[in-house]
């Protein structure tokens, strides 16, 4: 009887960590270049005494071996839309990598590293730093929101689609 109980242990030990570690693996496919359509970013900073501003965004990049490299940005909208300079692209890109996926929702989340931005004036340095995102694999949605980075700034939404892009297991 306790070799039984200590199977039916062992064996339930077994299945949760196999449905956490399927839920947790996660990669961005398929291989090559991506673009994304046109969305929204709203940023605070300095240099909008920490109103917020809503720009267009659309990315470009790469991705190899289950993560994203943005190499390319583009803001779009009035006012201080048209002042930031993005931190790290071209080089060495926002790096975007999978950290879950569950199959079964659709649903997987993320990082963003090297996210950062300056203007000249009104002057603001944010970043570079690390946003959490989310995906969701129905309607192919990249979103962040309430991201804090250092200089006092930061994302407070972010929704892109990717139509090219998925998350696999």
């Amino acid at each position: 009887m306790k070799s039984l109980k200590t199977l039916v242990c062992a064996t339930s030990f077994a299945m949760c960590f196999g449905a956490a570690s399927m839920a947790s693996a996660a990669s961005i496919i398929p291989n090559g270049a991506f673009t994304t359509d046109p969305g929204t970013i709203v940023v605070t900073s300095p240099s909008s005494f920490g109103a917020p501003v809503t720009c267009g965004i659309t990315f470009g990049g790469t991705v190899t071996g289950g993560v994203a490299t943005i190499t390319s940005a583009s803001l779009t909208g009035g006012g201080l839309c048209g002042l930031p300079k993005l931190k790290n692209i071209p080089s060495p890109g926002w790096v975007l990598t999978a950290t879950s996926f569950a199959p079964s929702t659709g649903i997987g989340a993320g990082n963003v590293t090297n996210v950062g931005w300056t203007v000249a004036f009104p002057s603001s340095n944010c970043g570079a730093g690390t946003i959490t995102v989310a995906w969701n694999q129905a309607t192919k949605m990249l979103t962040a929101s309430n991201q804090a980075l250092s200089g006092n700034c930061a994302v407070q939404s972010l929704s892109v689609k990717a139509p090219g892009l998925s998350l696999a297991p």
